[in-house]
């Protein structure tokens, strides 16, 4: 009779075999993103996200911001324009706590 409980479970046991390192991974996941804690928002940083994302791209000609918004809990993104006199490009800064991401693209015009 041993024997046979042995058997009828063998095959339950390798197929749940792969879920208890599964679940420990799981686990280990969510206590480290439970330590980094939740975002917090910089909305309060938007005057200072204008002023940085316009300080970059003043190093490609006259900025004209056109729009501010916060893109996540902790993102603030800026777009606008800038103009060297020869060409207009449009611009797309991110920011956290300083600027992380700055995007130049040129603005074609048809003619």
């Amino acid at each position: 009779m041993h024997k046979r409980s042995l058997l009828m479970f063998a095959p339950i046991a390798l197929a749940t075999g792969g879920c208890v390192p599964m679940m420990a991974a799981s686990a280990v996941s969510m206590a480290a993103q439970g330590a980094k804690g939740r975002p917090v928002s910089n909305d309060g940083l938007q005057p200072q996200a204008r002023e940085a994302c316009s300080a970059q791209a003043a190093q490609h000609g006259t900025v004209n911001v056109i729009d501010v918004e916060q893109a996540a809990v902790n993102r603030i993104t800026v777009w606008g324009t800038v103009d060297d006199g020869k060409q207009r490009q449009s611009f797309q800064c991110d920011f956290g706590t300083r600027v992380t991401s700055f995007k130049l693209r040129t603005i074609r015009t048809t003619g």
